[in-house]
């Protein structure tokens, strides 16, 4: 797949010095995809250079070639510098456009700050950020004429609408996003031939709603909307090349393998699950942390979850100990990523894998190892910029002092300690509305009040 990024690395990187100034891809961003992610900041520079540059034809455009490649930076790395970078970019490529009436161009660069917002919500779970670009998407789908910007406008706001309902929405509302993104996804596709760009922004379109049905499946437990997401999935990789587009390819291989996983575990279907561990394997295989750590990160955590379903399904403690591995591979991405919540995400599914583990072997060190880690994490956690993540490592502590007392047959304090970490992440649930997570905690509450735990095995 990344052959011809290693070609292209083998051509430029030993001469970086004699690189024009405009740098490798020329300002199109259908290219970015092969370069790995020292090449792919050396573009950047490259394109603040030929924005900067005094008597620059179309500044504003060289703005706004500069603001996606520091955009993909960000999405490649957490790094908020990078995100805050692309976002001034923008701002300053909509400033250039003004003096046109505010017209497509000016559209196309309020889409881009609507995407760093995006972004930057993903990544650092602002709701601030997605009521930012609400704002600019509204304002560029005001101005677009035609082309990309009107699409991109109309994507963007049905994002952002399918987050806000997320956490509370029903079957009903999910699907009335999911055909919001219909028109703008055909819109762009009957783009491609003449915008090459074009195909890679119709399979992230594809992705985005693929990752909201996700979401919604999952909180639902509706098969109906992860059967969506998969196809969605499928459909993006589908449209992909390969070798021209291998990052944009990956990731849908990826979350075909996320939702294949969710949807044979809603089914009780084995062999969707190890399809799904099968799509993660492959698209590892054509991912390289170099190239784009996040999401190496991101698929080893989904490869990891994936084996924790199927250790669960058989109760097959080497499916958990693989899991593990592929929790510590992410962790040497996530541990220098302190502002992202995927690395509490992380932490507390490892400490329940670790957990489930000592239950099936009876051995202790491996729940003293995840209780340590545990506290660690959220020794570290802020729970004031992220409630709900703190929320999530309280209720897998308490999972595992429950297994400890489970595995051991006493309680040395753990059932009381319990009890605080549920009564504050039930707390925290509450006050977001988060129904189902409300209901998996109330249900550990009670258990754990009443001793009514699994049968006590003795510790080997």
């Amino acid at each position: 797949m990344f052959e011809l990024g290693r070609e292209l690395k083998r051509l430029f990187g030993a001469e970086a010095a004699h690189l024009p100034q405009d740098g490798i891809t020329g300002g199109d961003p259908a290219l970015l995809e092969l370069l790995d992610l020292k090449l792919l900041r050396e573009e950047g520079k490259a394109a603040d250079v030929a924005a900067g540059r005094v008597g620059a034809k179309n500044p504003g455009q060289r703005r706004l070639e500069a603001a996606a490649v520091w955009r993909e930076v960000a999405r490649r790395t957490g790094d908020a510098a990078a995100l805050r970078k692309a976002a001034a970019t923008a701002e300053m490529a909509a400033v250039a456009f003004e003096g046109r009436r505010k017209g497509e161009a000016w559209a196309r660069a309020r889409t881009e700050q609507g995407f760093c917002a995006l972004t930057g919500a993903e990544l650092f779970g602002d709701p601030g950020l997605d009521a930012a670009a609400e704002v600019a998407f509204r304002e560029a789908r005001a101005a677009a004429r035609g082309g990309l910007a009107a699409p991109l406008a109309d994507i963007g706001l049905a994002a952002v609408q399918g987050r806000q309902l997320l956490g509370r929405g029903d079957a009903a509302d999910a699907h009335l996003i999911s055909r919001a993104f219909a028109a703008p996804i055909a819109a762009l596709d009957a783009q491609t031939r003449r915008v090459v760009a074009a195909r890679a922004l119709a399979a992230e379109a594809r992705l985005v709603r693929a990752d909201l049905m996700c979401g919604w499946g999952v909180r639902l437990k509706d098969e109906v909307l992860l059967k969506m997401a998969v196809d969605d999935a499928s459909a993006a990789a589908r449209r992909l090349d390969p070798a021209y587009e291998p990052l944009t390819w990956a990731r849908a291989e990826a979350l075909r393998g996320q939702a294949l996983t969710l949807w044979g575990e809603a089914l009780g279907d084995l062999d969707a699950i190890s399809a799904g561990a099968t799509a993660l394997a492959s698209a590892l295989d054509e991912l390289t942390r170099d190239h784009s750590p996040l999401d190496w990160a991101r698929t080893q955590l989904a490869l990891a979850q994936t084996l924790q379903t199927l250790g669960e399904a058989c109760a097959d403690e080497r499916a958990f100990e693989q899991a593990v591995t592929c929790y510590d591979r992410a962790n040497l991405v996530l541990k220098d990523a302190v502002a992202l919540p995927l690395r509490g995400l992380a932490a507390g599914s490892r400490a329940v894998c670790l957990a489930r583990s000592a239950e099936l072997t009876g051995d202790l060190a491996v729940l003293d190892a995840a209780e340590a880690a545990m506290k660690i994490e959220l020794a570290a956690a802020r729970p004031g910029k992220d409630p709900v993540g703190w929320a999530l490592a309280q209720l897998n502590l308490a999972r595992l002092y429950e297994a400890r007392i489970d595995i051991t047959g006493k309680d040395r304090g753990q059932r009381a300690a319990a009890v605080t970490a549920l009564d504050a992440a039930l707390e925290v649930f509450g006050e977001h509305g988060l129904r189902s997570l409300a209901v998996a905690a109330q249900d550990a509450l009670d258990r754990v009040r009443a001793g009514a735990t699994r049968t006590p095995r003795t510790a080997v």
